[in-house]
């Protein structure tokens, strides 16, 4: 008896009531039978041929890692723009270090019996107004200019990218520190400050006081993005796990936190050293940048201004080297973005 009470509780669905007497009895619904369904229980299986496994199911993890720089380099090769600006910037880097290979005409020899005699054979660009080689001026005025925007971008990014990590990491009084030191310097307008400070070092005729000056107002932007890019990589779990593991500060700033907030500065940098050309060249057309004994596509713009309308050649050849120039820049940072930066992207 006390098998199948305890089977048919085992097996049913207890279901307590009461009987005719008044006495409390149990009801049990038993399952149906095997192979047979109650309505709205059939259960349906599709064939397995139905349903093939897709691409994102068979991950080939033989395959080695891949870094973010890898898988950047590999965006950047697939993107033409990177490709038009990669083969500009070369062009523009091998004429700024081998002028010697495009012209044999000294920059500085000037004849004022050749003033604005048209082109000829050897000088393809024609005379300016003092009897100067335009094509020889423009090809030596590439040396100046690029290694000025080269020179600033380094120093920016050197200092901006310490103040801005150091902030970042530490954090307390360390970044408020530095924040209230970037907030000044970022208050003061680049190209204003610039002109003032140059007109204390007017009589230096070396490249590096036009260098120093535009580095001493753009770092600020430089600390700012590496202060919240640091910021970003120092919370994440290899930072954790590296201090877990008796890692110092410092060793996991340098190891660790660094190397995976470089991203934007790298990009930055990239677009900023086509912000210092033009920078240069507008201190240099109003006669604060650098001397007049300096090959400069600036200073070339700013002393054919007034043959605008009597020999307008002699204006555009400076100016269309240095537009092609900055855009090269401009086109090569925009490339990188998107293969650092993929969220960036624009549709």
């Amino acid at each position: 008896m006390c098998s199948t009470r305890c089977s048919t509780r085992a097996s049913g669905t207890r279901d307590k009531g009461r009987n005719n007497d008044g006495r409390n009895h149990e009801q049990f619904d038993f399952p149906p039978p095997a192979g047979k369904a109650l309505p709205g229980q059939e259960r349906y299986v599709a064939p397995i041929e139905e349903t093939p496994l897709q691409q994102v199911d068979s991950v080939d993890e033989s395959a080695p890692a891949t870094s973010m720089w890898a898988d950047a380099w590999r965006t950047l090769r697939k993107n033409p723009l990177f490709i038009i600006s990669g083969i500009l910037i070369i062009f523009i880097l091998i004429v700024a270090l081998f002028p010697q290979l495009f012209t044999k005409q000294d920059p500085t020899y000037c004849d004022l019996n050749f003033s604005q005699d048209p082109a000829s054979a050897g000088h393809p660009f024609g005379y300016d107004l003092q009897g100067c080689d335009v094509y020889a001026r423009v090809i030596y005025g590439a040396r100046t200019s690029v290694s000025v925007g080269i020179l600033t971008t380094i120093i920016v990014a050197i200092v901006g990218g310490v103040i801005g990590a150091l902030a970042g990491f530490f954090g307390g009084w360390v970044d408020a520190l530095l924040s209230r030191i970037t907030d000044i310097f970022y208050a003061i307008p680049f190209l204003l400050g610039a002109i003032v400070v140059l007109q204390m070092f007017r009589t230096s005729d070396s490249i590096w006081k036009v260098v120093l000056v535009l580095a001493l107002f753009g770092w600020v932007s430089f600390a700012r993005i590496a202060r919240g890019s640091v910021m970003e990589a120092k919370n994440l779990e290899f930072n954790t796990a590296s201090t877990a593991l008796g890692s110092t500060p410092l060793r996991n700033l340098a190891r660790h936190v660094v190397p995976n907030a470089l991203a934007p500065v790298i990009v930055i940098a990239t677009t900023s050293l086509g912000s210092y050309i033009v920078s240069e060249a507008t201190l240099s057309f109003l006669g604060l940048g650098l001397p007049t004994t300096v090959v400069s596509w600036g200073a070339d713009i700013s002393s054919a201004r007034s043959l605008l309308r009597t020999n307008p050649a002699v204006l555009f050849y400076p100016s269309a080297a240095l537009a092609i120039t900055v855009l090269a820049f401009i086109m090569m940072g925009d490339a990188v973005k998107d293969a650092l930066d993929p969220k960036s992207r624009t549709a």
